[in-house]
């Protein structure tokens, strides 16, 4: 009797642990986020599109030509025509720079 008690005594922790490790959950994986597509990835969308007719060798050089295009040139904002007309006025002074500048500003971009 003496041996069924100290069977008993040993294996129950061993019985719990089993029993807890069972019922413990795993922490949740973090859910994932929509990202954003890349610039690349939306280039590469639009060119899809635009070969959408083309097969083969056809297709390969429109998507080579539509990848490596570079995109339009954005506009320049106010401020870096200010930096660009500054830089390239230097060295007038006075009412010759005011008018220089007037001049470099009102231009189209």
């Amino acid at each position: 009797m003496k041996k069924l008690i100290a069977m008993c005594a040993l294996v129950t922790p061993l019985m719990a642990s089993v029993a807890f490790a069972q019922t413990a959950s795993a922490p949740a994986a973090p859910a994932k986020e929509a990202k954003a597509p890349t610039a690349q990835q939306e280039k590469m969308k639009a060119c899809n599109a635009q070969a959408a007719d083309k097969k083969g060798d056809e297709r390969k050089a429109f998507m080579k030509e539509c990848l490596s295009a570079k995109p339009a040139a954005a506009p320049k904002t106010q401020q870096e025509k200010m930096a660009a007309c500054s830089k390239e006025g230097k060295g007038k002074k006075g009412d010759e720079y005011k008018a220089y500048m007037k001049e470099c500003l009102s231009k189209p971009a």
